[in-house]
């Protein structure tokens, strides 16, 4: 609907790609709607992944013992993050909506994004214990993750050879945006994309923009271990 704000975190190093499709596809259907999409497309942007002591401007507050977590915490608190990570902090801060687009690597996001989630969700920024899970600081957002994998369907079944793929989105949706109180729209997975035809590949691309048609009158998953493990 009008109005709304998405941020589309991108990693995939070539817009000719069904990922480069795929996040084309949100950009133009979710701006025809009259919402407003940013995109952080990591590699063009050469996203530093490492979580290091230059996320931190200024003195440290222990410079005896150098301890990631709780330094960034303090300087998230006295507004001395680096500048990269108050950018997509204030990106974040501002989407209803927040898609993760890309290729499925080992079970999991590739390493330029999990360092997005490690450097971006920021203890004080995004969850601050007890605020965790349902009570999480980012709350009355949606998350939604879209990725491709290598693998067919059959063999993501609880059954097959690299069980449910449920089972992948445990650490992702549960671990990471839950835990930060984010809800969780149900993931978009185009299965082995490069071993289909063309035809196939186009028809992955109208299922996805059909989707985001009505994307804003679905319910979220319902976020407890049972969705996944069940």
């Amino acid at each position: 609907p009008p109005g709304k704000k998405v941020l589309i975190v991108y990693a995939h190093q070539e817009p000719k790609s069904l990922n480069g499709s795929l996040k084309r596809v949100a950009v133009e259907e979710l701006s025809k709607q009259g919402c407003s999409v940013t995109v952080s497309d990591l590699y063009a942007m050469q996203f530093e992944p490492r979580a290091t002591r230059n996320d931190i401007v200024g003195c440290l507050h222990n410079s005896e013992e150098f301890n990631y977590g709780m330094e960034t915490w303090e300087a998230y608190k006295r507004g001395g993050l680096s500048s990269d990570l108050l950018e997509e902090q204030k990106k974040v801060q501002e989407a209803d909506l927040l898609i993760f687009q890309f290729p499925l690597y080992w079970f999991s996001m590739p390493a330029i994004m999990k360092g997005w989630m490690d450097r971006v969700l920021v203890q004080g920024f995004a969850h601050e214990f007890p605020n965790c899970y349902d009570s999480g600081l980012l709350q009355n957002k949606l998350a939604l993750f879209s990725f491709t994998t290598g693998g067919s369907r059959e063999m993501y079944v609880k059954g097959g050879i690299s069980g449910d793929i449920r089972y992948l989105l445990w650490p992702m949706q549960h671990g990471i945006m839950h835990f930060c109180g984010v809800k969780v729209l149900a993931p978009h997975i185009c299965f082995a994309p490069e071993y289909v035809s063309e035809e196939k590949r186009k028809e992955m691309l109208v299922a996805w923009a059909q989707r985001l048609k009505t994307l804003w009158k679905e319910e979220p998953i319902d976020c407890s271990p049972e969705w996944y493990f069940k």
